[in-house]
């Protein structure tokens, strides 16, 4: 018997995906629940399975290339002497990516399902892990993945440990990581992480997946009623706290997400979201922090039940998201998933900014930098503190002016007198 495998639909708005690569070739053998191609979709990339044992017998969609989520991508024959039948079978068939243009650029997003074990060479099953681009350049530099012990999540060997090995480095390797920007203690900052610069003048260069994604998002928002309300709120109180904490390795990106995840509790409408059935009340507060991509686009990895969970626990669990956010190993849960979202381009000097509404969310909260700002205490007496302006994006169909304001004048209030409910 001959079977298909499709191109499958690895997230809810994913219409079509691309071959990153094939990890098998035409005439291999193949078992049921191995890998044998990796798929890449809005965000991810992700090793797709056979769901049956025999032979790779043609290939229909090539590295690189495109096909609609549900179309034939290769066959699988039961036995060697159907391998021909299939072959046959593939000429006559519609090629399943059929004009959809591949002249795109790849954007690698390792997310499969992690593997408990500490190095690559030690895996009960005798299967390594290691990312596709991994694998790819392994054969590409002639490098033995069994000599590889793995620095990934779970020993997963990762391209730059392949380059390592074979004595080569990238550029895309010595890119500044995504949680190592270092900022002030001023700046409640998340992480944005630019490529270099590169000489494209008079060049255009196509979109990768990711971006891509963005747009869509970027398009839908447009068709959302928004309104802007900003607020200064003065941080020095917040920076003490900061540098108390820090050597317990409490980041001010956590802080901040505690601070608009406890300030959420008294403001539900504000975590809501608009449906045509009427006004969703999201039942938990996960905080969405947008972070950039060095190859392009951004990602929002979610702190999920941001109110409930320490500050310790927060601040573990965001390093562990941006580490994976960074490696493009985020599972979709964990970045589609947030009920509220925070920007902050202070870390580049922004004063103020107004952000974009995710779809599906009610609200974003764009934070800017922190400063000394000459202010008075409303007796006549003048002091310098830190501010920082933040700005609230909201949806009017479900969020009307004085509900931001309500919840922009509580959080003000949490972060200049009471932080200590931060770390309780």
């Amino acid at each position: 018997m001959i079977h298909d495998i499709f191109m499958p639909a690895l997230s809810s708005t994913m219409t079509e995906g691309k071959i990153v690569s094939w990890e098998k070739a035409p005439g291999d053998k193949i078992e049921k629940g191995e890998t044998v191609v990796v798929v890449e979709s809005d965000k991810a990339d992700m090793d797709v399975e056979s769901f049956y044992s025999g032979y790779l017998a043609t290939i229909l969609v090539d590295a690189g290339e495109e096909a609609p989520v549900g179309a034939a991508i290769a066959y699988i024959a039961e036995t060697e002497a159907e391998i021909e039948e299939a072959q046959k079978k593939a000429t006559s068939a519609p090629s399943p990516s059929h004009g959809v243009s591949t002249a795109k650029v790849e954007e690698k997003v390792e997310v499969a399902t992690p593997e408990p074990t500490p190095t690559a060479v030690n895996k009960p099953s005798g299967r390594l892990i290691a990312s596709p681009r991994a694998k790819k350049l392994a054969k590409e530099l002639k490098v033995d993945l069994n000599t590889i012990a793995g620095t990934g999540l779970n020993g997963r060997i990762t391209a730059e440990d392949v380059q390592k090995v074979a004595g080569k480095t990238s550029t895309q390797a010595t890119v500044t990581p995504v949680a190592a920007v270092s900022t002030p203690p001023s700046t409640p900052v998340i992480t944005p992480t630019l490529a270099p610069v590169n000489n494209l003048a008079g060049e255009t260069l196509p979109l990768n997946t990711l971006q891509q994604a963005v747009v869509r998002n970027m398009m839908a928002s447009l068709q959302v009623p928004t309104f802007h309300v900003s607020y200064d709120i003065t941080t020095d109180a917040l920076d003490a706290l900061y540098r108390q904490i820090k050597p317990k390795g409490v980041t001010m990106t956590a802080l901040l997400a505690k601070a608009v995840a406890l300030t959420l509790q008294k403001h539900p409408i504000v975590n809501s979201s608009y449906t045509d059935a009427g006004i969703k009340y999201n039942e938990s507060i996960n905080v969405a922090i947008a972070v950039a991509m060095p190859d392009g686009g951004l990602i929002t990895p979610v702190l999920k039940n941001a109110d409930q969970v320490d500050i310790y626990s927060l601040a573990r669990s965001w390093k562990d998201l941006v580490a994976r956010a960074r490696a493009k190993q985020l599972q979709p849960d964990e970045y589609s998933t947030g009920t509220f979202t925070i920007s902050n381009l202070g870390m580049f000097g922004v004063s103020s900014f107004d952000a974009i509404l995710p779809p599906g969310q009610g609200s974003i909260l764009a934070v800017g930098g922190a400063r000394p700002t000459v202010v008075s205490d409303g007796q006549g007496f003048f002091g310098v503190k830190n501010q920082m302006s933040v700005n609230i994006t909201c949806d009017h169909r479900n969020i009307y002016g004085a509900d931001a304001a309500s919840f922009l004048k509580d959080l003000a209030q949490l972060i200049e007198s009471e932080t200590h409910s931060l770390t309780l």
